[in-house]
């Protein structure tokens, strides 16, 4: 397949969206909640799924843009997967929008991560903020919200901000792998995503840790420097630890609490019973 060239956007300046007024956010949750899928538009969404289980993440994503494109996003904390999926759009469809959560608390080596992609790849992930600062948002709390009430702080500073991203999308592509955590063995590679009212894609749902890191080498993917420095997953810094000898990808992630997601990828019915 023909690749789409664009022309690069190293030198644009920053881009920082700022968030609408508690109306209008109010007004977005709400609209992307009424948004359902139809039983045959669920039961072609589960054939699509099926179709894909012995598809390369390549041809998922070339599906993905024939599909949805322009109505196509995608979100990326600049993880490995999600900058495997990067390049795979930089050959594909690079004016795909790709978006990150800015919450305040994110490693500064993972902003830079967004700039080396920018210049890599000439694609510029927007970041997305929600509408307190940091310290805005303590002082609101009377300290940080996430040494004490974890949840309340990734809904407020995460799910809340992803909701306003996806409006006007119809479907969002993630980087999630089933053998990641428990949570996401079962993810299918299309699904509808009842919690933000879309389809969401994960090319790389199939593929492993090792599927993952190959690729990266193999084509010299820029990845976070944290990596080499035992953190293989990362996320907000305060939230974040590296792993030790024998511990779980993602042991280092809400480490002393039962918390292991971040609430984007749990799964919640059409109903919006059950999480």
């Amino acid at each position: 397949m023909a690749t789409v060239s664009t022309e690069p956007t190293m030198n644009k300046p920053l881009t920082i969206v700022e968030p609408d007024t508690e109306s209008d956010r109010s007004a977005a949750s709400s609209a992307v909640a009424e948004r359902t899928a139809s039983p045959e538009q669920l039961e072609q969404i589960r054939l699509d799924s099926e179709r894909f289980e012995t598809a390369t993440p390549q041809e998922i994503i070339r599906w993905a843009v024939d599909r949805y494109f322009p109505q196509l996003t995608m979100a990326t904390a600049f993880g490995p997967e999600g900058c495997v999926i990067l390049q795979m759009l930089s050959e594909i469809q690079p004016r795909t929008h790709v978006f990150n959560l800015e919450t305040g608390y994110q490693f500064q080596e993972t902003l830079d991560l967004r700039d080396k992609i920018a210049q890599r790849y000439g694609i510029e992930v927007e970041l997305r903020r929600p509408e307190l600062t940091v310290e805005q948002y303590e002082a609101q709390h009377g300290g940080p919200l996430y040494k004490t009430q974890p949840d309340r702080c990734c809904f407020d500073r995460k799910v809340v901000v992803l909701r306003q991203a996806v409006e006007g999308m119809e479907a969002w592509m993630s980087g999630i792998r089933r053998d990641q955590s428990p949570d996401r063995a079962q993810a299918p590679i299309v699904d509808w995503d009842a919690k933000f009212g879309l389809v969401k894609i994960s090319p790389l749902a199939n593929w492993t840790k090792a599927d993952v890191w190959k690729f990266i080498v193999a084509n010299d993917v820029p990845y976070n420097p944290l990596h080499d420095q035992g953190y293989p997953s990362i996320g907000c810094w305060p939230c974040t630890r590296s792993v030790h000898a024998g511990e779980d990808e993602r042991a280092g992630r809400w480490s002393g609490t039962e918390k292991t997601e971040c609430g984007l990828h749990t799964h919640e019915e059409q109903d919006g019973s059950g999480i």
